[in-house]
């Protein structure tokens, strides 16, 4: 409207985006923050963070189905089907079709992926580290136990 000043949008850590702010909006928020520094420290490979999460989850479960695959990396089917192709594609995971159901295709991590992994691992440590800057140890469980808690907590998901 014409006559209104500009609103300061207020940064991170500031108004509702600071101590003040609704809870579900700061997870959002440091949610973001922590893809942006990862996407960052994996750039020069060429892999985002959901594709950190996919060669993570296989080299950890091999054998996954891409179904599976998304549910762990909590996204869409279409979306890991999409993530699942170029990983494919760039020779970082294999297909192989299951014993039984032909339609289920198993994932797992190719030698190149897991030197991929190795590589995106290191960087991932340097963000993990100052992300638990400053914290204690007793500080970095109980928030690592309050985290799982809000996953798992009945009627939570």
């Amino acid at each position: 409207m014409i006559g209104k000043p500009p609103i300061d949008i207020p940064a991170p850590g500031e108004g509702k985006r600071g101590e003040a702010g609704y809870l579900g909006y700061l997870l959002r928020q440091a949610a973001a923050a922590h893809r942006l520094r990862m996407e960052r420290g994996f750039a020069e490979f060429g892999v985002t963070l959901p594709q950190f999460t996919v060669l993570t989850m296989l080299a950890a479960y091999p054998g996954l189905s891409s179904a599976d695959l998304a549910r762990l990396a909590l996204l869409t089917p279409q979306t890991m089907s999409v993530i699942v192709t170029n990983l494919v594609r760039s020779g970082a995971i294999l297909r192989r079709p299951h014993e039984v159901h032909g339609r289920i295709q198993h994932l797992d991590i190719s030698a190149a992926g897991q030197d991929l992994l190795v590589k995106c691992r290191e960087r991932a440590l340097v963000v993990e580290r100052a992300l638990r800057s400053g914290l204690s140890e007793t500080e970095d469980g109980v928030i690592r136990r309050w985290l799982v808690s809000v996953a798992v907590e009945p009627g939570g998901s």
